[in-house]
């Protein structure tokens, strides 16, 4: 492949890399897939009245139409990054394909809730698998330095748009031709893309073929579907539920164990001295912190916009739609800023940008005028966002071999999706339990900036951004 192999200096700039026709095609299909399963996140939500009353759903069960795509996409990420590290990354990424593809006609033929939330469990399953294993095939396809800065940043910036074009085209799509064309979208693009990938993407994977770490793959499942149905139904119903608390403390107790599992096992399914990396445990916190936030405001402003300034629907697409064009720009020009700051401080630089523009969103108030507030804070904190997400995916995979790739890349993509899940049930909750909307609104964004701004200095000391000196270290080395 026609790309530069030399290792990444990420204090110094980088010429921007060509990439061969081959490598494009490849970038596409690895690209449109991470998009299809970023439209699954949103592109349902705007639908779900509509899927209500023609499936005879009542309210309370609505939820379980995002809840049984989040549990399965989210629960399984880990275990299946690892089983693409010891059976063959391309193959079970085209597994996942045919089978989301595959759910996604189910979902939208769908003749009863039954049928429905069969195929969007379906559907998580497939992304549990094409997530880690279309980033593995990315960070091996793409050695590391500016191709693989390249790829990542397109790969960051579809995966940002994936969730709010999903939201704009939930509503066009289902105010021009109903509910089932949102599901019917996501067929097209699974039509679209598994044709491509086999004679495109090479097969890779570790060159040994140790024993799958069983206790640890029932452990950590078991503890992240625990998590992810609390916090996917306190968002709907609040914390104290009965279901709730014991999904929680299952959740927790789970957790401990797999990382008690993973320090006695010859084969862990995710390295503790991994962990232990600088750059793999302060990246992914910033990755986390950066989805979660993000998503929450997204969800907040939606409320907002909708219900103290009375914006229809489509002119809600409108704001979020400008939103995504300038992540697309920010998504092309952060490989470039990358490549003059390095990963580490760009990661620490977006996450204060974001937190400084969230915090600009307190000055929202029942004006219309506000909406231009709305539309230029969320826009550029967007960008910040974006510069994050790129930035931290590179800092947690850099300095880390090919055959543990699948293991970081399960990481950032674990963080991906918890981070998407917890977000709104954490502060969402603030805004819609408050007597006044307006006042909950304020709420939610002023934690959300805090717990942002809070991160950035966190992450700053972490990474020991000021010495520019950090390599994929442990935590205690000095």
């Amino acid at each position: 492949m026609a790309i530069d192999t030399t290792r990444h200096d990420t204090t110094g700039p980088l010429d921007t890399p060509r990439l061969s026709t081959r490598d494009k095609l490849v970038l596409f299909v690895l690209c449109a897939a991470q998009f299809m399963v970023a439209l699954d996140f949103s592109v349902l939500n705007v639908a779900l009245p509509d899927l209500g009353a023609d499936l005879g759903m009542n309210r309370s069960a609505l939820q379980w139409g995002v809840t049984a795509f989040a549990l399965p996409s989210g629960g399984f990420l880990l275990l299946f990054g690892r089983i693409g590290d010891l059976y063959g990354r391309r193959r079970l990424f085209l597994t996942g394909l045919a089978l989301f593809g595959a759910a996604s006609l189910l979902a939208t033929i769908a003749w009863d809730p039954a049928s429905f939330l069969t195929g969007r469990a379906l559907q998580g399953l497939g992304a549990a698998a094409i997530v880690p294993t279309g980033m593995s095939l990315l960070t091996t396809t793409f050695p590391e330095g500016p191709a693989r800065d390249r790829a990542l940043g397109i790969s960051g910036t579809l995966l940002s748009l994936g969730f709010t074009v999903g939201m704009v085209a939930g509503g066009v799509l289902t105010d021009a031709f109903g509910w089932r064309s949102t599901m019917a979208l996501l067929t097209l693009f699974a039509l679209l893309v598994l044709p491509l990938a086999p004679a495109l993407l090479p097969e890779s994977r570790t060159p040994e073929r140790p024993r799958l770490d069983v206790p640890g793959a029932v452990t950590v499942t078991a503890g992240l579907l625990c998590l992810i149905y609390a916090l996917s139904t306190a968002a709907d119903h609040g914390f104290d539920r009965p279901d709730v608390v014991t999904a929680l403390v299952a959740g927790v107790v789970l957790l401990a164990a797999f990382a008690t599992v993973e320090s006695r096992t010859a084969a862990p399914l995710v390295s503790l001295p991994m962990l232990r990396r600088r750059t793999v445990a302060w990246g992914n916190l910033g990755g986390l912190v950066t989805f979660s936030m993000m998503s929450t405001v997204v969800f907040v402003l939606t409320l907002y916009l909708q219900e103290v300034l009375d914006l229809s629907a489509f002119e809600t697409g409108l704001v979020f739609g400008v939103q995504g064009v300038l992540s697309a720009v920010a998504g092309a020009y952060a490989p470039k800023v990358i490549g003059r700051l390095g990963a580490r401080r760009t990661l620490v630089a977006s996450l204060a940008g974001q937190g400084a523009l969230i915090a600009a969103l307190l000055g929202l108030n029942a004006h219309t005028w506000s909406v231009w507030l709305a539309v230029s804070a969320v826009s550029l904190s967007s960008m910040c966002h974006l510069g994050a997400i790129i930035s931290y995916g590179l800092t947690v995979t850099s300095g880390v071999p090919d055959e543990e790739q699948g293991l970081a890349t399960g990481l950032v993509t674990s963080t991906q999706q918890v981070g998407l899940t917890v977000g709104i049930p954490l502060l969402g909750v603030l805004a819609t339990t408050s007597d006044d909307l307006l006042t909950g609104v304020h709420t939610a964004l002023a934690v959300d900036a805090a717990v942002v701004l809070a991160a950035a200095a966190l992450v700053a000391v972490g990474l020991r951004v000021r010495s520019g000196a950090v390599e994929a270290e442990p935590l205690g080395a000095r």
